[in-house]
């Protein structure tokens, strides 16, 4: 082999090994932009799963069987500063037993003079039973628009899952919160003409 030949095969070895590397960087970077986009449904499917960070079960019925230990469900309502509406629980607490369905009726009042539109985020404690609190029904994520001075009950239906007998991290949980805020929503309603109140 000749010191040309030699050479030539040094360099297009070393061009071969920088395509590989090229192709590997662009793989990489076409997972990691991938991950992006499947990043914010996956948190919430893992939250939805585990009950990380309080989130909430949901259920179409609740369960056949009950327990005979008791478990308090207290309810929280808080608002955003610019939404100017009233909001809260009609009962403060429940006194359920495992298993047991319950309902409770929040009511939302908007106070400003004008029409407004919201929507509630929710999560219960202490976090962990999040993953045995179940909804059967909720105006969660729902846009609740109101004019001026309107008000509206909004029920939600839901039950504690027997399963958490099982958990031994939550043998000393005795009550439960479940909490919900309200936030202006993205897309406000617009003001009606003066004199149509077709919109609400």
């Amino acid at each position: 082999m000749t010191k040309t030949d030699d050479v030539v095969e040094r360099k297009t070895a070393s061009q071969s090994r920088m395509g590989l590397t090229a192709a590997l960087c662009g793989v990489f970077v076409a997972g990691m932009v991938g991950m992006a986009f499947a990043a914010v449904p996956l948190y919430d499917l893992f939250c939805r799963v585990t009950g990380y960070g309080g989130t909430t079960q949901q259920a179409d019925v609740a369960p056949e069987t009950t327990l005979d230990r008791p478990i308090s469900v207290r309810f929280d309502a808080n608002i955003a500063n610019d939404l100017g509406w009233s909001f809260r629980p009609a009962v403060r607490e429940v006194n359920l037993k495992i298993g047991e369905p319950g309902e409770v009726v929040y009511i939302a009042e908007n106070r400003s003079k004008r029409p407004t539109t919201g929507t509630a985020v929710f999560n219960v404690s202490p976090l962990q039973a999040g993953a045995y609190f179940n909804k059967i029904a909720c105006f969660c994520f729902t846009e609740q628009a109101l004019a001026p001075g309107e008000s509206i009950e909004m029920p939600v239906t839901f039950f504690v899952d027997p399963a958490i007998e099982q958990d031994s991290d939550l043998d000393g949980v005795h009550t439960i919160t479940l909490s919900y805020t309200f936030y202006p929503a993205e897309t406000e309603v617009s003001a009606a003409p003066a004199g149509d109140e077709s919109v609400f």
